[in-house]
């Protein structure tokens, strides 16, 4: 495929329309930026940390066009894997106390159009099923990933894989993939994936394994494995990526330079990534050259792919602080888990090790997350009271939640995207 060619079709995927010109919520960026969740349909409040049955998380997720919140916090011990329907926005941040967990196997957004996940975490664990990803898209469109920590999947632990077009991945760990495999994971479609300031920590590899129309942006990737951090499609396929204002930092188990596998079918937009290999205690890395002796064999190219960016690009400088403040399901609280991985990055190379069993040393499963109790809800709508009385609703009158406003969005979306900040 020629240049021109493929600049083309990598033009059109960025700019191809959406079903709905709003943003999924305020803040939302990149290819999956236009989700619609479950704006046209219910209220559904998980009420419960079982595994099953009526009020549980995996029951809010199992129909479709909903809007999940939550009204109880603390960890969900699934021992199935979860699978997620359509048009569905899973609002973690809805969680009192410390948050929500779900922990012990993986879930599954394959076929689960216009997804909205955000402040959750998301860990599989040893005793979920075997050669399964902790989260899992094989196809689908318009997914929207943000503020998610995803950690200890047993063979990836966040994928991408087929006939998928418009997902963002953005301001999410993605940690401490399970030996054997210990994997990051794939990011392999030609219908855009965008990745922005994320972290990537402790996976062997595939920290990410990029294949097709990629946007890899202010994203901080440490302590891989010999296995590779960041894969360049090895592959047949043709690939066209940006991968700009990044920051690689080797680690304990860094035993690899930071690209790996590329070749000539890999066209990629390389701008101002930094890497520290030294493993000193102290971050200072430096650009890499734009040639092939730092991104492996890859087809550099000079001008930058038409995908839609971050908002606020930042140097690699200025990237790493921002991500280690806000990566992950930091609302209500970062959890135990989420403190130590961002200060294994802080120790600048000589922190953080791979596991092969999350239970055991250092980690010791996923810890306590603390319960809470939900705001008064009079109308049990999803809104608070004191919110409604505040902006003109109703606090009786259970309706008034899924009502379109002004904005575009729900009232319920206007409520639970106001209890975040915007990225």
């Amino acid at each position: 495929m020629g240049w021109l060619q493929f600049l083309s079709t990598a033009t059109v995927v960025a700019l191809a329309p959406c079903v709905s010109g709003l943003l999924a919520f305020p803040g939302a960026e990149g290819f999956g930026r236009n989700a619609i969740g479950g704006r046209t349909g219910s209220v559904y409040h998980v009420t419960n940390l079982a595994d099953s049955g009526a009020g549980s998380f995996r029951d809010a997720v199992a129909k479709a066009n909903r809007i999940v919140v939550f009204d109880v916090g603390g960890t969900i011990n699934i021992t199935d894997r979860v699978v997620v329907s359509k048009n569905i926005y899973i609002a973690g941040q809805t969680a009192p106390g410390g948050g929500i967990t779900v922990y012990g196997n993986g879930l599954s957004w394959s076929n689960a159009n216009d997804a909205i996940v955000r402040y959750v975490r998301l860990r599989m664990g040893k005793s979920g099923d075997s050669g399964k990803d902790g989260i899992t898209i094989a196809d689908g469109q318009n997914m929207i990933f943000d503020h998610v920590s995803a950690t200890w999947g047993r063979d990836e632990t966040f994928s991408i894989n087929g006939d998928v077009t418009n997902v963002t991945i953005q301001d999410t760990i993605i940690g401490q993939g399970l030996d054997t495999h210990s994997c990051g994971g794939l990011m392999q479609t030609d219908g855009g994936i965008s990745l922005f300031r994320n972290l990537y920590i402790d996976n062997k590899t595939r920290n990410p394994k990029v294949k097709g129309v990629n946007d890899f942006q202010n994203n901080v990737v440490y302590n891989w494995g010999d296995g590779g951090g960041y894969i360049a499609g090895d592959s047949d396929g043709q690939s066209y990526a940006n991968i700009i204002n990044n920051y690689f930092i080797s680690g304990p188990s860094t035993g690899v330079t930071a690209f790996t596998r590329g070749n000539a079918n890999f066209h990629g937009y390389v701008s101002n990534n930094f890497y520290d290999s030294n493993k000193n205690g102290v971050l200072d890395g430096t650009a890499l050259c734009a040639k092939t002796s730092c991104y492996s064999d890859m087809d550099i190219v000079p001008t930058k792919f038409a995908y839609p960016g971050p908002g606020t690009p930042r140097s690699p400088q200025d990237a790493v602080p921002y991500v280690l403040a806000h990566v992950g399901a930091t609302y209500p609280s970062r959890d135990g888990v989420d403190r130590r991985l961002v200060a294994e990055v802080q120790s600048w190379g000589t922190a953080g090790q791979l596991i092969s069993d999350e239970r055991a040393g250092p980690m010791f499963g996923p810890g306590y997350v603390a319960g809470g109790a939900r705001p008064a809800d009079s109308d049990d709508d999803g809104i608070p009271d004191a919110w409604e009385l505040a902006h003109g609703l109703d606090p009786r009158d259970p309706g008034d939640a899924m009502r379109i406003g002004a904005s575009g969005y729900a009232n319920i979306e206007v409520y639970v995207n106001s209890l975040v900040p915007t990225s």
